[in-house]
């Protein structure tokens, strides 16, 4: 299974992507079950698995999606410690509009001999926090600032960088339980000068928030407070990311 390749031809057939991201600490045991039967029955393209900070280990909760699902499961990784090797893949997320050193590169140096000794897939992702109106726990741990919600052109100085250098994806991220999602204005002006698919995650809790941003140009939405919350949403959410085609 080539995780990115699907990506990437769905992204230049038009088609848009659900990804469901889930946190070990909030999905565990009866809710991990439920959380699986719902993803069985909706089919979201993929599940991420991870989050800032983490302190359940990630390995049992991907061991039991790969177990009871037949969709990629994917790392999103908040610190080396939430590697596991039972997951297809992993966004190898550089934090580019931070200048934090660690999260730039220096924690990749030590997880890229260990991930070379892996059959995970490894797939580059420029990753961008966009101010989304609060505080975030990703902010806080990577001791970073948000690129502005007003700042398109920093943000698409920024995305282009991401894409110069290599990446394979570019990540904007308003943050767990974001206030508001990144702005529609900016997803459209980023997508325009991408020729590499666009992830959009952060604050998308309605059926309007996910439709408007498919609608701005995003490749691959990401949900998941939303749906700790109220689950009943993945069905709505999937069927406005199909219908987006």
């Amino acid at each position: 299974m080539n995780i990115y390749a699907s990506i990437l031809t769905k992204s230049q057939q038009g088609k848009k992507q659900l990804a469901v991201l889930i946190d070990p600490d909030k999905c565990d045991g009866d809710q991990l079950q439920k959380t699986i039967t719902l993803l069985g029955e909706t089919k979201p393209d993929m599940v991420l698995v991870g989050g800032s900070l983490v302190s359940t280990l990630t390995d049992s909760v991907v061991e039991a999606l790969k177990q009871n699902l037949d969709l990629p499961v994917v790392l999103y990784p908040g610190s080396l410690l939430q590697l596991s090797h039972s997951a297809d893949a992993i966004l190898f997320i550089s934090l580019i509009s931070g200048r934090n050193p660690e999260f730039l590169i220096g924690n990749h140096v030590v997880a890229a001999p260990i991930l070379h000794r892996t059959p995970i897939e490894v797939i580059s992702t420029g990753y961008m926090i966009i101010d989304g109106g609060k505080p975030t726990s990703v902010e806080y741990m990577s001791n970073t600032m948000p690129i502005p919600a007003s700042k398109t052109d920093i943000a698409v100085a920024t995305a282009l960088a991401g894409q110069y250098l290599g990446m394979k994806m570019i990540y904007m991220d308003g943050g767990s339980g974001a206030h508001q999602p990144v702005p529609v204005e900016m997803i459209t002006a980023v997508k325009q000068i991408l020729h590499i698919p666009l992830m959009i995650g952060g604050g998308l809790n309605t059926p309007e928030k996910v439709e408007a941003a498919c609608n701005a140009g995003a490749d691959l939405i990401v949900v998941g407070n939303a749906l700790e919350k109220d689950p009943a949403l993945m069905r709505t959410f999937t069927s406005i990311v199909q219908q987006s085609h």
